[in-house]
């Protein structure tokens, strides 16, 4: 995966827009909440007037939240889209989605590229923040293949939940400064830098393989994921083994897997048994008990954004 570039950085007064691209808004008062953080902060903040809509347990139909995300990428005065909440549904809309063509066609009148292939050379200045986590590791998936790195943060529905120096990490990214080290537990492996690729393990999963795959040369991977039995994280884990998908991976940063407990009086592996048995021989740098993910702080982790990986002091720096 090539390294991505960073959008120009937020700066209060700016306009961002809430799009939920995925499951069906639930959490009603943590959602205000977080528009609320943004808002505090000097940024103008505009909700899709469809955040509301329901297709069962999607935010609305796929032409309805594709038209949000559209909406937003072709706005020239916004900055930033921030995600209301994960759940499923953000792959879907990703069927015939292309993001350079409409953002050039939407904003070419005002920005001249002496590029004439956008996907080789994206301009940083026809792309804007795209923040949240979950299932919206599908669209960050898909907007770095056009080298356009996004944030892999808190949504809207958990931001307010987020300790303080949490809140600070993200606007500290966003708004263009740089990021301290995590610090987690190392298996040992030694040190690599690499390209930064945070996901939630489920959704990575059923993204091998197709168009939204990226290539996985000197990629650093960030997992994460939630109420997932042990033996399923076992079967993701060795469709990554059995694919191949692992073989040119030069790091894996684990985060937290919450709720992911085996099933009570049934005869299991812990899903700290799971990862180690299923990653431990692959040689290469681990660090594990990194505080982003579900149910906790979820420290802001930029995609495809050159990353060191220290498997023996447990450490993962992004290098801004």
């Amino acid at each position: 995966m090539p390294i991505c570039q960073p959008p120009p950085p937020l700066k209060p007064g700016d306009l961002l827009k809430v799009i939920a691209p995925s499951g069906a808004l639930r959490e009603m008062a943590a959602f205000e909440k977080g528009i609320e953080i943004w808002r505090s902060r000097g940024y103008q903040v505009k909700v899709s007037p469809t955040i509301g809509d329901t297709f069962g347990y999607l935010a609305g139909t796929d032409a309805s939240r594709r038209q949000q995300l559209l909406d937003a990428w072709q706005d020239p005065d916004c900055r930033g889209i921030l995600c209301a909440r994960g759940g499923y549904g953000g792959m879907r809309i990703l069927e015939d989605w292309t993001w350079d063509l409409e953002q050039v066609k939407s904003q070419k009148s005002k920005v001249k590229s002496h590029n004439t292939d956008i996907n080789k050379t994206p301009d940083s200045r026809l792309s804007k923040w795209l923040i949240g986590f979950s299932d919206i590791t599908a669209l960050l998936w898909s907007l770095g293949q056009f080298g356009v790195s996004g944030v892999h943060a808190p949504v809207l529905t958990t931001l307010a939940g987020e300790p303080d120096w949490s809140r600070q990490r993200l606007f500290d990214w966003v708004e263009g400064r740089p990021l301290p080290p995590l610090q987690g537990t190392g298996w040992g492996g030694g040190v690599v830098t690499g390209v930064l690729l945070p996901a939630n393990l489920t959704v990575a999963t059923h993204l091998l393989g197709t168009s939204i795959q990226p290539n996985f040369d000197d990629v650093i991977l960030a997992l994460e994921d939630v109420t997932e039995a042990p033996y399923r994280i076992d079967r993701l884990l060795t469709q990554w083994r059995l694919s191949g998908a692992f073989t040119k991976v030069k790091g894996i940063a684990l985060g937290r897997f919450s709720r992911c407990e085996p099933p009570a009086n049934i005869s299991s592996l812990t899903i700290e048994e799971v990862l180690c048995d299923r990653l431990s021989d692959l040689n290469i740098p681990i660090v594990s008990d990194l505080p982003f993910g579900h149910d906790g702080c979820n420290a802001t982790l930029p995609v495809g954004i050159s990353a060191t990986l220290d498997g023996d002091k447990g450490q993962l720096s992004v290098n801004s």
